[in-house]
């Protein structure tokens, strides 16, 4: 359990009572280096709201940035974390419109690690970072859906124009993003193939409506594929590992398909397959769900299919476990473990 770090005894008592717990590192380095901090959060400035945080969707790309391993580096120390919650409005800021203190709402991932932070029991945030929560939807369920399916919506639909009858294979698939991307090709009339790593988590992934599911490791994927869709290959392939298996998971592209690298969980440099292969042309491109959470026209878009999903049961968060903020070290471990299926959401008591 992590402990309270850092004393409030030289501080006036109406200040020590806006204190609120934290999430903060003072270095770069794994789990253990989070220590759980008093905090003054403030007031929120112009187009900024502050919320009571009451859950917290936890994502790889946190312990790729407190690591120091993530595309943007860390600015500067001690810094926060998180940036996807769900929580209900205490004060806005300037500007602010569309909003009201109290409502409840969900924060998405549209801004830096380095300006803000939602590993806390309050936290400012920006206004355009806020989603209002649909009916029905509870604080972890709010806390989990959003970066998996805006992830999911944003390379299907608006990049990739998937249709139905298109086959989508997903690697990483018992992730968060893997689930969610499983739930929207098949919403969306396509044939999700599931790929992953763990062999026991097969059946669960089929429940979740994989039509298929490639154990690698143990198969070869694009073999695999290939058989699958009659030598034909995928017209698209969502890719979360990335690394130099690229190279063969090229192969299992059908001609004039995609293969769209969402993460980067293998941590090496990715080749660009080459010319050399024997293979049909081929389209790669990286995605992140900034593209449409950073796009005020989009973000609305994404927002109504996916809230239409929830409401309809095509989609819903999947959420591996929850730990209290004080376990935040012990739930960073378990997403470091690989053995996850979905989301993992850390709880706020107040």
């Amino acid at each position: 359990m992590i402990e309270l770090c850092g004393t409030v005894g030289d501080v006036s008592s109406e200040r020590r009572t806006n204190m609120v717990r934290t999430v903060r590192f003072h270095e770069i380095g794994g789990p253990e280096v989070m220590r759980l901090e008093a905090v003054e959060p403030g007031d929120p400035g112009p187009g900024e709201v502050r919320i009571r945080v009451d859950a917290i969707g936890i994502n790889r790309a946190e312990a790729l940035f407190r690591s120091g391993r993530y595309i943007e580096p860390v600015r500067r120390l001690p810094s926060g974390l998180g940036n996807e919650a769900a929580g209900v409005i205490e004060a806005i800021g300037p500007g602010v419109t569309g909003f009201e203190e109290g409502q409840a709402v969900s924060v998405v991932p549209n801004f830096s690690h380095n300006d803000y932070g939602v590993y806390a029991e309050r936290a400012i945030v920006p206004a355009s970072a806020l989603l209002s929560r649909p009916d029905g939807i509870d604080a972890v369920s709010g806390a989990a859906v959003w970066m998996p399916y805006l992830t999911a919506y944003g390379a299907m639909v608006e990049v990739g124009g998937i249709r139905a009858g298109d086959v989508a294979v997903v690697t990483a698939a018992s992730s968060g993003v893997g689930v969610a991307a499983i739930h929207t090709a098949a919403r969306l009339g396509a044939t999700p193939i599931a790929v992953t790593r763990d062999h026991a988590k097969r059946r669960r992934l089929l429940d979740e409506g994989a039509a298929e599911v490639i154990v690698s490791g143990k198969e070869d994927v694009a073999r695999r594929v290939l058989e699958l869709t009659g030598g034909k290959g995928a017209e698209y392939v969502f890719d979360a590992v990335a690394g130099p298996g690229v190279i063969e998971l090229a192969r299992a592209v059908a001609a004039g398909g995609t293969l769209f690298l969402w993460g980067a969980q293998s941590g090496q440099p990715t080749p660009y397959p080459g010319f050399d292969l024997g293979m049909p042309a081929l389209n790669m491109r990286t995605f992140t769900q900034v593209e449409i959470s950073r796009n005020p026209r989009l973000l609305r878009r994404a927002a109504a299919f996916i809230t239409s999903g929830l409401r309809g049961g095509a989609f819903h968060p999947v959420v591996d476990r929850l730990f209290p903020l004080e376990q935040i070290v012990e739930a960073h471990r378990h997403m470091d473990s690989g053995e996850r299926f979905g989301k993992i959401v850390v709880t706020v008591p107040h």
